[in-house]
C-alpha cells in the first residue's frame, strides 16, 4: 500500500521529510518503509535537531577508545588490560505514562548497551526529578519509579550505587528518569555493533517480539499532553530474568570467536538495529519477519518492524559457526533464531511470507547517513530579565539561623534519599565499598584488579535555567568534584540532555549554550564526552521542565586504597575549607525554597578557580594530608558539615567569621570549596601542598556529638539526623 502525504505526517514526518524520502528512494515509500523512516527519522533516534551541536563537545582523549556515537556506549582504558564502558539514556516519556514499566525498561535497556559492547555491567545510577512532593500525581510518580527502578536492577544482579534527586513545580507533569549503567570488559573481547560478510547469517536472540512499545521512538518525539495516557502501548513492558538470562549467554558467546556484530533493540526495534549494523558495515540484510518469534498471532509487517518489546538483541554470525552460538543459546534457554542474512547489496529488504514489504538503502535510515540534519532558531529567554533585577541586599538576613538549618535540611531536595535508596540491591556483586564508608562519588571494586571506578550523576537544573552556559559547566565540574574528592582521578563523561520543545527558541538558546558551556569545561578538566542521549519534547501545556544536561562520569581509583570518604573520623581533628566563602546566596536552596525567591542568577563559578581547587584537593588526597573530604553544593557549609557528622555521629564547632552575611557563609551555593579535616600535627605539610589555593580554618570536629556554631549549641547530631533522614518518607506517606 502506498503511503499518503496524510500517513507520514500523522506518524510525526514533516512534509519536507516526506518528499525526501520520495527522492531518496525514486518513488513514494509504502506505509511499511514510512513508518521505518518516522522511527528511524525521529528526534529520539536521528538527533536531528541536535547533531550539528553536539559534534562540537570534545570526543577525543588519551583514555578513550570510542568516539562518541561509534558504538552503543563509550569505552576508556582503565589500565590492566581492563577497558570501562558506560552510558546513560533518558526515559521521561514512558515513565510519565506507565511510570513502573518505564523507568524499569530504561534500566533494562541501558544495561543492554553495556553488554552488547562485551561489558559486564557491576554497576547502576540514576537521576530522578519530580514535581512537588505533596501533589498525589507527584507520589503515584515517585513510588512507581522506584519501584521499577529497584524491580528491574534488583532481580538482573546490578547494584544502584549513587544517584540523584530533585522535586521541582517545572517537572509535575513531565518527571525525568535517567538511567545509568556501568560495566567493565577485557580488551581485545569488545563488540562491535557492525555487519559484514555476505552471506553470513543475521539472528534474533533473546525475547519474542509483541506489540508493546511500538512507535516509542516517535512517543519520545513529542510533548506530553492529557492525550498521552492513550500511547500507553508504547511503554515497552520488561522482564529481569530473561534479560540476565540474555547477558550470561552473549558474554558466553563471544569469547568463541563465531560473532561478527551484535546490536540491542531498543528504540526502534528491528528497524533501527538492522539498519545501524548494516550501515555500519556498508552491507545490506535480507530479513524475513515471518521467522521472528513473536508472542502475538497476526502481526502486521510495520508492527514487527517498529516493535520495541525488551530483551531482544540482534546478532551476525560467521557462516558456518551457527551451530555452536545456537547451544549457546539453547543451554540458557534463549531464542536463537536466524531471520536473514548479510548481503552485499546496501539495501535492507524485509520478507513476509516471501512478499517483499520494504526495501530501503540502510544508510538512508541512520544519523550520519540519509538523516536529516537541522539548525533551530533561538533566542535569549524573556525571563531572564527578571533574573537581572534581582538583589541579595532585598533579602533580610534570619534572625534565627538555626530554625532556617533546621528547615533546610528538610527541605525534600536537601534531606536523605533513604526512602529511595533502601529500595535498591546496592551490595549485590559485592563490589560497592560506599554503603558503610559514604564517599562524594560512588567506589565500585573491580574484580580481578586493585583497581576501583568513581561515578556519579549530576546536574542542579536550576543553575541552568538561571545560566545555561554556566550551569551546564557547573555540571561538569561538580560531577569531576565529587571524584576528585573521593580519591579518584575524573576520565570522561556521558551524557543525557533534557530538554523542552526544540522549536521553542528559547528552549534552543538553552541547549545550544548548556552544550557550549559543558564543551568547555569538559575541555577544562581533560574528560571527554563519550557519547549519550539527547530527550527533546520534556514540555507539557505548563511549559518546558527546567533544561537539564546531567552528567555521568566515570573515574579511576588505581587503588582501592586511594578512596577518601566524606565522614569526620577523630575528635580534634581541625576543619578546612578550601576555596573561598562569598556573599553569595544566588539560586540556593535557601533562597529558592525559604525564601520564595524563583529568579535569581546562578551561584560563583569561574572554571580556572574550579580547576585549582580539584588540582589542590587530589593533591593534598594523595598526599594523605586529609581524613575526610565533601564538597560543598546544595543546602551550603551547614548542610555539608551536617553530613559529615552524621556518617560516624561525631560533631563540629563552626566559626563563620565576619564581612560577609551569615545566611551566605552557611547556606550559600558559591561553587569551588570543599571542606576537608587535617590532624592538627600536618596543619604545615597541609596548608604547604595547596599552593596558593584559598583557604580557611573554620573549626574543628568535637570529642562529642554537640554542634556548636559561633559560640551557640546548635543541639546533637542524632536529632539532626532524626529529621534529615525522614523528612522525605514523612512527606510521601
Amino acid at each position: 500500500m502506498i503511503a499518503t502525504l496524510e500517513q507520514a505526517t500523522k506518524l510525526g514526518l514533516r512534509e519536507e521529510e516526506f518528499e525526501k524520502i520520495k527522492e531518496i528512494l525514486g518513488r513514494t515509500p509504502n506505509f511499511n518503509e514510512t513508518a521505518m523512516y518516522s522511527v528511524m527519522w525521529s528526534e529520539h533516534c536521528s538527533y536531528k535537531n541536535s547533531i550539528k551541536w553536539l559534534k562540537t563537545l570534545p570526543r577525543d582523549g588519551a583514555k578513550l577508545l570510542v568516539k562518541a556515537g561509534e558504538e552503543n556506549a563509550g569505552l576508556v582504558d582503565i589500565g590492566d588490560g581492563l577497558g570501562c564502558v558506560f552510558k546513560i539514556e533518558s526515559h521521561n516519556h514512558p515513565s510519565a505514562i506507565e511510570p513502573f514499566q518505564g523507568a524499569a525498561t530504561g534500566v533494562g535497556g541501558i544495561h543492554r548497551d553495556i553488554f552488547t559492547m562485551g561489558a559486564r555491567p557491576i554497576a547502576s545510577l540514576n537521576s530522578l526529578r519530580f514535581g512537588k512532593v505533596d501533589n498525589p500525581k507527584t507520589k503515584w510518580l515517585i513510588k512507581g519509579v522506584v519501584k521499577g527502578i529497584g524491580h528491574y536492577g534488583n532481580c538482573f544482579g546490578v547494584p544502584t550505587v549513587a544517584g540523584e534527586v530533585y522535586y521541582e513545580s517545572c517537572y509535575q507533569t513531565n518527571p525525568l528518569v535517567n538511567a545509568m549503567s556501568v560495566g567493565v570488559v577485557k580488551l581485545g573481547q569488545t563488540v562491535s555493533a557492525t555487519s559484514h560478510g555476505e552471506g553470513n547469517p543475521v539472528f534474533i536472540v533473546g525475547a519474542s517480539t509483541g506489540k508493546d512499545g511500538i512507535g516509542g521512538a516517535s512517543f519520545a518525539s513529542a510533548d506530553i499532553n492529557e492525550n498521552s495516557a492513550e500511547s500507553l502501548p508504547s511503554v515497552q513492558v520488561g522482564d529481569p530474568f530473561e534479560e540476565k538470562k540474555l547477558l550470561e549467554a552473549c558474554l558466553e558467546m563471544i569469547p568463541g570467536g563465531a560473532l561478527i556484530g551484535m546490536q540491542d533493540m531498543g528504540a526502534a526495534g528491528i528497524t533501527c538495529s538492522t539498519s545501524e549494523m548494516s550501515a555500519k558495515g556498508e552491507h545490506g540484510m535480507i530479513i524475513h519477519l515471518d521467522k521472528v518469534p513473536t508472542r502475538q498471532s497476526n502481526m502486521k509487517p510495520w508492527e514487527m518492524l517498529l516493535s520495541e518489546s525488551q530483551e531482544r538483541m540482534l546478532i551476525v554470525v560467521k557462516k558456518g559457526r551457527e551451530d555452536e552460538v545456537q547451544k549457546i543459546f539453547d543451554k540458557w534457554d534463549i531464542h536463537c533464531v536466524q531471520i536473514g542474512e548479510v548481503t552485499k547489496d546496501l539495501n535492507l529488504k524485509y520478507y513476509m511470507n516471501g512478499e517483499l514489504v520494504a526495501d530501503v538503502p540502510a544508510e538512508s535510515l541512520v544519523l550520519g547517513g540519509g538523516a536529516p540534519i537541522y539548525e533551530r532558531e533561538w533566542r535569549e529567554p524573556a525571563y531572564f530579565e527578571e533574573i537581572k533585577k534581582f538583589n541579595a541586599d532585598d533579602i533580610k538576613e534570619p534572625a534565627d539561623l538555626k530554625e532556617v538549618a533546621w528547615q533546610l535540611v528538610q527541605l525534600p531536595n536537601i534531606a536523605s534519599k533513604r526512602w529511595i535508596y533502601e529500595q535498591y540491591d546496592s551490595m549485590v556483586g559485592t563490589g560497592n565499598t560506599h554503603t558503610n564508608e559514604p564517599s562524594d562519588a560512588a567506589i565500585v571494586r573491580v574484580h580481578g584488579s586493585a583497581k576501583g571506578l568513581a561515578m556519579t550523576t549530576d546536574c542542579n537544573s536550576r543553575y541552568v535555567w538561571a545560566d545555561p552556559y554556566k550551569g551546564a559547566m557547573i555540571a561538569v565540574s561538580e560531577a569531576a568534584r565529587n571524584i576528585v574528592c573521593s580519591g579518584g582521578l575524573p576520565v570522561a563523561i556521558t551524557n543525557c540532555l533534557n530538554f523542552g520543545n526544540p522549536y521553542n527558541p528559547e528552549v534552543y538558546y538553552q541547549f545550544v549554550n548548556a552544550i557550549k558551556g559543558m564543551g568547555e569545561a569538559c575541555l577544562k578538566f581533560d574528560t571527554p564526552v563519550t557519547g549519550g542521549n539527547v530527550s527533546f519534547y520534556n514540555q507539557s501545556e505548563d511549559g518546558p521542565v527546567y533544561p537539564t544536561p546531567t552528567i555521568g562520569m566515570v573515574g579511576v581509583l588505581d587503588k582501592l586504597s586511594q578512596k577518601m570518604s566524606l565522614g569526620f573520623k577523630h575528635s580534634g581533628d581541625s576543619i578546612y575549607l578550601v576555596g573561598v566563602n562569598r556573599n553569595d546566596i544566588n539560586c540556593s536552596e535557601y533562597l529558592h525554597h525559604l525564601c520564595g525567591v524563583t529568579h535569581s542568577p546562578a551561584p560563583h563559578f569561574e572554571l580556572e578557580e574550579e580547576y585549582q581547587v580539584q588540582q589542590a584537593i587530589s593533591r593534598v588526597i594523595s598526599e594523605k594530608l586529609v581524613k575526610s573530604a565533601h564538597d560543598i553544593s546544595e543546602g551550603g557549609l551547614y548542610a555539608c558539615m551536617l553530613e559529615c557528622a552524621m556518617v560516624n555521629g561525631l560533631g563540629f564547632t563552626l566559626h563563620t567569621g565576619s564581612g560577609i552575611r551569615k545566611d551566605a557563609v552557611l547556606f550559600g551555593e558559591a561553587q569551588s570549596r570543599v571542606v576537608v579535616t587535617v590532624n592538627p600535627d600536618l596543619h604545615g605539610l597541609f596548608e604547604a601542598e595547596l599552593k596558593g589555593v584559598p583557604f580557611t580554618r573554620i573549626g574543628h570536629v568535637n570529642a562529642n556529638s554537640e554542634i556548636i556554631v559561633d559560640h551557640e549549641s546548635w543541639g546533637f547530631v542524632a536529632d539532626w539526623k532524626e529529621g534529615y533522614d525522614t523528612a522525605l518518607e514523612k512527606l510521601l506517606q
